[in-house]
C-alpha cells in the first residue's frame, strides 16, 4: 500500500479512512522535519513544527487543490509555521547539529575514519548554512537537499522565479565563501 501515489491517500484521507493520512505522513516526516530544523535551528520545536505541520494539513486538506504536488503544498506549510515559530520566539536559539543521527554500529577503522571524515565535513556545511538568512538557507536546502525544482520552491517561498534564482545564486557564492574561509583555516593549522 506504501508505493501509492500521494493522490490515493489524500482521496482515502477525505473519503473518511484517517489511516491512509498516517502513510503521507510516514512519506514526508523527515522532509518537514529537516525543512523546520534548518530554519528554526532547535531539534524540539523543529519535531513540534513538524506535528503541527501535518495535523494542520490533515485539518485543510479538503482544501488541497493538486495545482502543485502534496509536498510543495506541505512545505509551504512547514515554510510558514517556521517563520511564524522563529517570530513568536523573539530570541537567538543556540543551533545545534541539524542533521539526524542514525544509529550504526562501525565495522572497523577504515569504515570509522570515513564516518568520522563525513561527520566533519556535514559539520562543516552545516555551520556554513547557518550563517546564512533563514530564507537563503530554505532555498539552499529546498534546492540542494530536497532537490525541488525552482519552480516549486517558488510556491513554497512566495517569490518570484527570477527572484529565486537570484537568491539561490547569491546564497551558493556566501555558501563558497564561507567554505572556503573554513578549508584555508584548516589548511593553516595543519
Amino acid at each position: 500500500m506504501t508505493d501509492k501515489p500521494d493522490e490515493y491517500y489524500i482521496k482515502e484521507t477525505l473519503n473518511g479512512n484517517v489511516n491512509a493520512y498516517t502513510f503521507l505522513v510516514k512519506r514526508y516526516n523527515y522532509m518537514v522535519f529537516t525543512l523546520a530544523v534548518r530554519i528554526i535551528k532547535n531539534r524540539e520545536d523543529a519535531e513540534e513544527i513538524a506535528q503541527d505541520v501535518f495535523v494542520k494539513g490533515y485539518r485543510n486538506l479538503a482544501n488541497f487543490k493538486g495545482d502543485s504536488k502534496f509536498s510543495t503544498w506541505l512545505y509551504k506549510i512547514a515554510y510558514y509555521a517556521s517563520l511564524d515559530k522563529l517570530k513568536s520566539n523573539k530570541r537567538q536559539v543556540n543551533a545545534e547539529n541539524i542533521d539526524v543521527i542514525k544509529g550504526a554500529y562501525l565495522e572497523d577503522s577504515h569504515n570509522s575514519h570515513s564516518e568520522l571524515h563525513d561527520n566533519e565535513r556535514k559539520n562543516i556545511i552545516n555551520k556554513a548554512l547557518l550563517k546564512l538568512s533563514e530564507e537563503d538557507r530554505v532555498i539552499v536546502t529546498l534546492y540542494y537537499f530536497e532537490e525541488l525544482p525552482i519552480k516549486e520552491i517558488v510556491i513554497v517561498v512566495g517569490l518570484s522565479e527570477d527572484n529565486v534564482k537570484v537568491k539561490l545564486f547569491r546564497a551558493r557564492k556566501k555558501l563558497a565563501e564561507l567554505l572556503k574561509n573554513v578549508i584555508e583555516i584548516n589548511t593553516i593549522d595543519l
